[in-house]
């Protein structure tokens, strides 16, 4: 039994194979036993000479047919034929039943996990969940139980996604083994993008002119700036030079990853600036965050200021174009999709149709299952 059918069927293929290979050998040396082995103790030793040397051949077997994945089921069959049951009045008798009974089991286990209570499916649903608070747990990774669940519904065709403030690089570090179907809202609405194509579908990029007035305004405050840039689908982040410790930290923990591209360079010409991120002491950017507000630009603006909870005592700021939101780059999906209803989650009162409170990840899940797929028997979804 596996958590996904797919799965399943694969262990049941690679279980079939071991066991008829282990019976095959199982049988041939039984059948060498009873006739070429004398039935005396002095050749006991000889015997189990020859059972390991056996092993070996079966071993050899499932690598030659590529089922290396067989081999453990193959020796096993192979080990209670040849050893446990050696002395049983009728060990070929015991060969045959030993494969009926793993093909009862085999196919047994196939029905019960492609077993399903029928329900409908609500495939007329736009599903989107935030990950934050939301999705993910304290650890920010999913729970084993919504990852396989999620998994599940996503391949029987639920429309879900999630919107988020996090960059596509970010959510593949807490959401890696999700089967993504629809694109992802990522960049609090600065970007829709395509986990299976890696690619930037759409975007509200910030004018270059309003970027280069942001840069000299830090740059008089000496203000390091990341500057995330999408130049043909890949995010580059370009800097000047780190200013705290927790930019050298973000730094050095970020750059490894492969979706993450950091240059010491200007290459604002080259792509579209999708936002703007700094980090610094809390008086400090409370102070900046204030002066900001007073410029004549301000008004074009999106900006987010947020205390750092990896590095106390911090606070974020990130600044997008104005018209850079998630309920805007929802419907650009729900155009996209051809979907018109939808059903938010979220850890805000009265801003989502499912509030999820913190420590409750599963819930976003659980709440799925039951609007996605309710029994013929219920009512209708929303």
């Amino acid at each position: 039994m596996q958590p996904y059918i797919r799965n399943s069927m694969n262990m049941a293929i690679q279980r079939t194979t071991g066991t008829l290979i282990g019976a095959a050998y199982g049988l041939v040396v039984i059948l060498i036993y009873e006739n070429l082995f004398p039935k005396t103790g002095q050749f006991e030793l000889i015997y189990y000479l020859f059972v390991s040397i056996m092993i070996v051949l079966v071993l050899y077997t499932t690598i030659v047919i590529r089922k290396k994945n067989a081999s453990y089921f193959s020796t096993v069959v192979f080990l209670s034929i040849v050893v446990v049951h050696i002395g049983d009045a009728d060990p070929i008798l015991f060969t045959l039943n030993r494969v009926l009974d793993t093909m009862i089991g085999i196919i047994l286990v196939v029905i019960v996990n492609m077993f399903r209570i029928p329900r409908r499916k609500r495939k007329d649903i736009l599903f989107v969940s935030g990950v934050d608070d939301t999705l993910v747990n304290e650890k920010e990774v999913l729970s084993p139980f919504s990852k396989i669940e999620l998994n599940r519904m996503l391949q029987e065709g639920a429309n879900f996604t999630v919107s988020t403030m996090r960059t596509p690089a970010s959510i593949i570090d807490a959401l890696g083994d999700i089967q993504w179907k629809l694109p992802l809202i990522v960049m609090d609405g600065a970007a829709l993008y395509d986990m299976k194509e890696r690619k930037y579908l759409a975007t509200r990029s910030m004018k270059k002119s309003m970027v280069r007035e942001l840069l000299s305004f830090f740059d008089e405050h000496k203000l390091n700036c990341f500057v995330n840039i999408v130049i043909d689908s890949l995010l580059v982040i370009c800097y000047k030079e780190l200013k705290n410790d927790a930019e050298r930290t973000i730094y050095h923990d970020l750059r490894r990853s492969p979706y993450r591209n950091f240059v010491r360079a200007d290459l604002l010409s080259q792509g579209e600036v999708l936002y703007l991120m700094l980090i610094g002491e809390k008086r400090q950017m409370q102070d900046i965050f204030a002066e900001l507000q007073e410029q004549e630009y301000y008004e074009e603006l999106k900006v987010c200021i947020y205390d750092s909870t990896n590095y106390p005592g911090y606070l974020y700021m990130k600044i997008y174009d104005r018209n850079a939101a998630r309920d805007q780059m929802m419907e650009v999906l729900k155009e996209r999709t051809g979907l018109t209803k939808a059903v938010t989650f979220g850890s805000i009162d009265g801003k989502y149709d499912v509030v999820v409170k913190k420590n409750d990840s599963n819930r976003v899940v659980k709440t799925l299952e039951k609007m996605y797929e309710p029994y013929f028997w219920s009512g209708t979804a929303g």
